[in-house]
């Protein structure tokens, strides 16, 4: 739950546990959503950073990277052009920090446009 009392939208309930188990003083988590393609478990926005979980490691290995809002210099939809030079909906965001571009492709648009908007958000308040 966030501090509000409201439900944390999310996916999976063990992924929420994980990132509610590494919150610090004053964190509160927006949303945990579920990723597909190659590396990415889940990703999870707080109000101060965005966490990523990469199981693309060798021997099985996973990280849980965590990305300050700070260091967050974009948030991009990724898409391809249709036939008619129009931009598809997309369930994929390119979150840019420092020069690395981190990928996460989600369950369904709307998932993604609440991380991208969430984050937006972060990236443009006072």
């Amino acid at each position: 739950m966030t501090q509000q009392g409201t439900p944390v939208p999310h996916d999976k309930a063990d992924q929420l546990e994980q990132i509610q188990d590494g919150l610090i003083d004053g964190e509160t988590v927006y949303a945990v959503y579920d990723c597909t393609g190659a590396g990415t478990g889940f990703v999870g926005v707080t109000n101060l950073r965005v966490i990523l979980q990469d199981n693309s490691f060798t021997g099985g290995k996973s990280a849980v990277t965590s990305l300050p809002i700070r260091s967050v210099s974009s948030i991009s939809f990724v898409s391809d052009k249709s036939l008619f030079g129009r931009h598809v909906a997309s369930a994929t965001l390119a979150i840019t920090a420092g020069s690395v571009v981190h990928e996460a492709t989600f369950r369904g648009d709307a998932k993604a446009k609440h991380v991208h908007d969430t984050i937006l958000w972060l990236l443009t308040r006072s």
